[in-house]
């Protein structure tokens, strides 16, 4: 069968083992085609229980009693999304802060655990969050900060750091590598096994950003070695805007590291209120304040489901749904003119693939406002498509991309203006 026959797509869903999960997500109009999971996920019926009965059981009746159960919440959550998501054992994820927040800490003590070392090294391609902290922790320190272009349209990498691409970089003053191991805006997959043993061998460490990674690909993060390493949960993870982040401290480094802020739930005789701050032994010596408990109850609930789904099911769905994408694009999209900027190798790729075109942000436009599909648009030319394998089905995902031909083939996207929101 023919991948431009829709009869396709529907005959992948009817095999698909993880298709009934779409019921269990809160879909308000079933003819919308969402293909931005990369960048928030699907509400899950599950967090909408928990968070009211959190209110209503716990919370209201409870008061300040709460506590008692509620004080290391951030650590069990952290194993279960470590198990589910991570490959990470025990005592190693905390579910803390934000991204931000746990890249900044986890960066300046990686440097702070290598004296002497001068050199920061990252991809111009890298998130902006992660390049602005970074630029601001050279500044304030003296350090110096390598960013490896690797955004020049000529090169044949899609944004990939390979380890033959990094290797002119590193010497005996670099302490800190970090690099996103899904590159956010062209779905590329860098080797973080390969990365992290060539980083050590030099004596430096790396911080990984999984943030369009987590979810939606197998990590494997103690099984590839990996020290360091953070990320978000309202993408693939689907536990709602602004939800708690993660970060990862390998336990063979725990006991080396010190955080930049030490805050008062990393103290080790907590409520003993000392003056002098002593780090609490373990991954509790990471965190720095009182555990969001609405947050993480709503990331309980979504990495209970990859925990059900099984990230091993849920990282070929992926790579079965982005080929499709690549395929339709072939026969479709290619001779509109739009170029594909993702690897076509499935072990080269996330969830998401990018597409590029000169009116990229107009085309997103018109795909909402006259084609009821969901992307999203990053600057300055791409068009980000995901499949999120829980709550999509692939008939969504090949609908979306029908929308898309017909929306770029007949020009009617020019009928939008660009704007309105500062939000792409």
């Amino acid at each position: 069968m023919n991948v431009t026959d829709r009869e396709y797509a529907l005959e992948l869903d009817r095999n698909d083992p993880l298709a009934h999960f779409k019921s269990q997500f809160v879909v308000t109009d079933p003819t919308m085609c969402y293909l931005d999971g990369n960048s928030l996920g699907r509400m899950p019926k599950a967090a909408v229980e928990a968070i009211n009965n959190f209110l209503t059981q716990e919370w209201g009746p409870e008061l300040v009693t709460g506590w008692g159960h509620w004080v290391d919440e951030s650590q069990p959550t952290g194993d279960l999304l470590g198990a589910a998501a991570l490959g990470a054992g025990p005592g190693q994820v905390l579910v803390c802060d934000t991204t931000s927040v746990n890249f900044y800490q986890l960066c300046l003590a990686a440097i702070n655990a290598r004296p002497g070392r001068k050199t920061i090294i990252t991809d111009a391609a890298n998130f902006p969050t992660d390049r602005y902290i970074l630029d601001g922790i050279a500044k304030q320190f003296g350090l110096n900060l390598v960013i490896i272009n690797n955004e020049d349209p000529t090169l044949s990498t899609n944004e990939r750091i390979t380890p033959e691409v990094l290797a002119p970089y590193l010497n005996s003053d670099v302490a800190l590598v970090t690099l996103e191991v899904i590159q956010y805006r062209s779905g590329a997959r860098n080797d973080i096994k390969s990365i992290t043993e060539q980083v050590r061998a030099v004596g430096a460490l790396v911080v990984w950003d999984a943030s369009h990674a987590v979810g939606s690909i197998e990590l494997s993060l103690d099984a590839t070695g990996v020290d360091l390493c953070v990320g978000c949960t309202y993408k693939y993870g689907n536990s709602g805007p602004g939800a708690p982040a993660w970060l990862y401290v390998s336990a063979r480094v725990q006991k080396e590291l010190q955080v930049p802020i030490q805050g008062w739930f990393a103290q080790e005789a907590q409520f003993e209120m000392e003056p002098v701050f002593e780090k609490a032994a373990g991954i509790r010596g990471f965190q720095i304040a009182t555990p969001p408990m609405m947050g993480l109850r709503s990331v309980k609930a979504g990495f209970t489901m990859i925990s059900q789904a099984g990230i091993s099911e849920i990282a070929k769905k992926a790579a079965v749904g982005t080929q499709m994408m690549i395929d339709l694009y072939d026969a479709w999209l290619a001779p509109l003119g739009v170029e594909l900027y993702t690897p076509r190798n499935a072990n080269e790729r996330g969830g998401h693939i990018s597409l590029v075109h000169p009116n990229a942000a107009q085309i997103c436009v018109a795909l909402r406002k006259i084609s009821n599909v969901i992307p999203d648009y990053r600057a300055p030319n791409s068009i980000r498509l995901a499949i999120s394998p829980l709550p999509t089905s692939y008939v969504e995902v090949w609908d979306g991309f029908d929308r898309l031909r017909d929306l770029v083939a007949s020009g009617r996207y020019k009928e939008v203006e660009e704007g309105g929101s500062r939000v792409t």
